[in-house]
């Protein structure tokens, strides 16, 4: 990628299908649906997938072939699977449970491999709460860390229409790498009812923020609403904050799938670039109509206090379905990554999947066509309830189901970046602003020099970051510069750094430029 910065063009769409994406099928074995996937920031060869009810999958080479098995665990394994790594590299497999002996559902259930998807634990129970239905988990880790957070949904009774029985938001957190958990604890103030539809309150997926805040938003009678920690999961918000009303509601119906729904998914960027600690959510509804199912994301740039206008990330015509959306923000790059079903292409229940990613923070958005061909769902066979991403650096896998003449299975694809970031880069107004050269020396023991050009008079801001996204240094403070070269000294000894990889990033109104750089102490 060049290491220049472009103004763009608000309202850019960049639509149609690039050259194809090679698509990988991970598995048709044991009726697969539902996936979960999930990349190694420190190894990107390494990736590990789940399916339901009962499927895990692993690849040591970036994606390109496969391996698996059948989860077994003595609390029982029935479905809704998450993957998640941790810094160490481990990976775990949160799904719910059907423990002998237990109610339905009774409790999570998280188990951990330590090497790459090989082997697995017999695993770790939480969220037991007597007979009540714990459903709907996903898990995010805290790189700064190594904490565990997890929320999800308990039903005082699955189902039930009983206007006294209600559905909350809960947490739990694990220090320890899975082996113990935290007492789960109620995080929302408006409980939804236990009918598992629009008034339920679902659809919590945890964000961590820049520093160590967890951040989750979920639908349910109130739209979309968001709550943070700020300790660790320790006190949360005593108000939900509204995000953005839910028009036609969380559940509904598409043709030819046997269930749908447009549950929302919260990110955060820490990439360290200029929308480092913005937090996005992504859904899709049928607010334009039952024919018309979109793709949708908002974004907060002051911890969730506010919240932008919904912005439709799809961008076809007006007509055509578009549901079960993901997202993943590129914790290097900044650039944020869906993923979705998408029929703009036919009249019919014919489906393809496709993707868009933006670069400038969710302000515009290039949608390309990522299946190497459609597909024909039919209500009769379960298709799962959602999809799923997982990037890193540049190495973008999405994996999402296929049921085509009743066979179910699981692809991913080996996504070109270059190919749909240089389309859109030929589209933009090519206005170079700044230059930022590698740092002198590097690596360094105790301190080094950064050095950038400016071609034009600006606000710029530079500053440091470790390679989980946490600042640790400001050079400079969105200051006014004229044009012309400029030298900073950075004296690692005043930070009290330790060995390894940084990053400095110089950002402004017209610029997001980042390097790395290496410190041996």
């Amino acid at each position: 990628m060049k290491k220049i910065l472009f103004v763009s063009i608000f309202g850019l769409f960049v639509s149609g299908v690039f050259a194809q994406h090679q698509n990988v099928l991970i598995s048709t074995s044991n009726v697969p649906e539902e996936p979960t996937i999930y990349i190694n920031p420190k190894n990107t060869d390494q990736i590990v997938a789940g399916a339901n009810i009962k499927n895990y999958y692993y690849s040591h080479d970036g994606g390109y072939t496969w391996n698996g098995g059948i989860m077994a665990s003595s609390f029982g394994v029935f479905g809704d699977p998450c993957i998640i790594v941790d810094t160490l590299g481990d990976f775990y497999f949160f799904h719910l449970s059907s423990t002998p002996g237990g109610s339905f559902i009774d409790r999570m259930v998280c188990q951990k491999t330590t090497d790459i998807g090989v082997t697995w634990s017999n695993g770790t129970a939480f969220g037991l709460n007597g007979t009540k239905a714990q459903d709907k988990e996903w898990a995010v880790v805290d790189r700064t860390n190594n904490n565990i957070y997890v929320t999800w949904t308990q039903f005082d009774q699955y189902g039930s229409s009983n206007p006294n029985h209600k559905s909350i938001i809960r947490f739990s957190k694990s220090t320890d790498g899975g082996m113990t958990w935290s007492e789960a604890v109620k995080i929302n103030e408006v409980d939804g009812d236990c009918i598992d539809d629009d008034n339920t309150v679902e659809g919590a997926v945890p964000a961590v923020g820049p520093n160590g805040e967890i951040y989750v938003a979920w639908a349910g009678p109130e739209g979309i609403v968001f709550d943070r920690s700020l300790d660790e999961g320790e006190t949360w918000l005593d108000e939900d904050i509204f995000v953005t009303d839910f028009p036609g509601g969380w559940a509904y119906s598409i043709p030819g799938i046997m269930r749908c729904n447009g549950l929302p998914i919260t990110v955060c960027d820490l990439s360290g670039g200029s929308n480092h600690g913005t937090i996005y959510i992504n859904w899709s509804d049928q607010g334009n109509g039952t024919n018309d199912t979109d793709v949708w994301l908002v974004k907060s740039t002051d911890g969730g206090d506010t919240w932008s206008n919904p912005i439709r990330v799809n961008d076809d015509p007006p007509g055509k379905q578009q549901f079960f959306t993901w997202l993943a923000v590129d914790q290097v790059t900044g650039y944020l990554w869906f993923v979705w079903y998408d029929r703009r292409n036919y009249d019919d229940d014919n489906t393809d999947v496709y993707m868009a990613v933006s670069i400038d923070g969710g302000d515009t958005f290039i949608n390309f066509k990522v299946s190497e061909s459609p597909f024909l769902p039919y209500s009769g066979i379960f298709f799962g309830d959602y999809t799923n991403i997982s990037v890193h650096n540049n190495i973008i896998r999405p994996i999402w189901t296929r049921l085509h003449s009743g066979q179910l299975s699981i692809l991913t694809a080996i996504v070109d970046p270059d190919a749909v970031i240089t389309a859109v880069e030929e589209e933009l107004v090519q206005i170079p602003f700044a230059e930022l050269e590698p740092n002198y020396p590097n690596p360094f023991i105790q301190s080094t020099y950064i050095s950038f050009k400016l071609l034009q008079t600006g606000t710029v801001t530079l500053e440091i970051f470790d390679m989980y996204g946490k600042k640790v240094a400001t050079l400079i403070n969105n200051e006014l510069r004229n044009a012309g070269k400029y030298i900073e000294h950075f004296d690692a000894n005043n930070y009290r750094l330790s060995s390894g990889v940084y990053y400095f990033s110089l950002t402004g109104e017209k610029l997001n430029l980042k390097r790395k750089m290496m410190l041996v102490n």
